[in-house]
């Protein structure tokens, strides 16, 4: 008797030696029984798609931070290695050096990246909805705001709307921002989804930052604009210089 081989068919066999995890095998008897499981609500936030904020995953995220960033906030001052384990429970990324001067205040914690030797000042507010990454050396003033989340400007998509289950809803997105090593933002500045901040730059108090704003310079105003490039003529002298 001849065995005929089909090379398809074989190839196909083969495939089943690979190895799958839990979740992969789920997700394939889903695709058979044609019930395929839903993408979740935070790939689509983090994409900076419109999304649902009270998607029952997002809304525990947010429980769990404000849960950590209220005892961080009442906690003495004497009670820095307290502080310490909460900002590392907080931040999604930190280097081994920093600080935030209490209150601070977060929409998840763990889409934010601090770099090494990060300060803030009072009233700290970073609403991570898209990544926010902070470079080295960045010093924050106080009552400064990092806002990624950005609303559909027209209201017939921007408002409320029933979810179906007694409840309310409104879709909204966001834009990451990046704010690179060695900046300084002094009190009261903005920043806004999708903006990037150059190295070495400065962004004086009360700016709104809603464009990039490039490297070596200082910048302020509303909107933000660069008004000149630093120098060495800004160079002070230093106590045993």
């Amino acid at each position: 008797m001849t065995i005929h081989h089909d090379k398809m068919a074989y190839g196909k066999l083969n495939s089943l030696t690979d190895e799958f995890s839990e979740e992969r095998l789920q997700e394939m008897v889903g695709r058979l029984s044609g019930q395929e499981k839903p993408e979740r609500e935070y790939d689509k936030m983090i994409r900076g798609e419109l999304y649902n904020p009270a998607d029952e995953e997002l809304t525990m995220l947010r429980k769990q931070v404000r849960r950590l960033f209220y005892r961080y906030n009442n906690s003495e001052e004497d009670e820095q290695e307290l502080r310490r384990d909460l900002l590392h429970r907080i931040f999604g990324k930190h280097g081994e050096h920093f600080y935030c001067e209490p209150p601070i205040r977060f929409d998840y914690g763990i889409n934010t990246e601090i770099g090494e030797n990060f300060f803030s000042n009072f009233n700290l507010t970073i609403l991570d909805v898209a990544h926010v990454k902070i470079g080295k050396q960045c010093f924050i003033g106080p009552n400064v705001s990092i806002v990624t989340p950005v609303h559909p400007m027209l209201a017939c998509d921007r408002n409320m709307r029933p979810d179906g289950k007694g409840g309310m809803f409104d879709y909204e997105y966001a834009r990451p921002i990046t704010i690179e090593d060695n900046v300084w933002l002094a009190s009261n500045v903005t920043v806004c989804g999708g903006v990037t901040i150059g190295h070495d730059t400065v962004i004086g108090a009360g700016s709104v930052v809603v464009k990039d704003i490039p490297a070596g310079v200082f910048a302020a105003g509303n909107p933000c604009r660069v008004i000149r490039p630093i120098t060495e003529k800004d160079k002070m002298k230093l106590p045993n210089e």
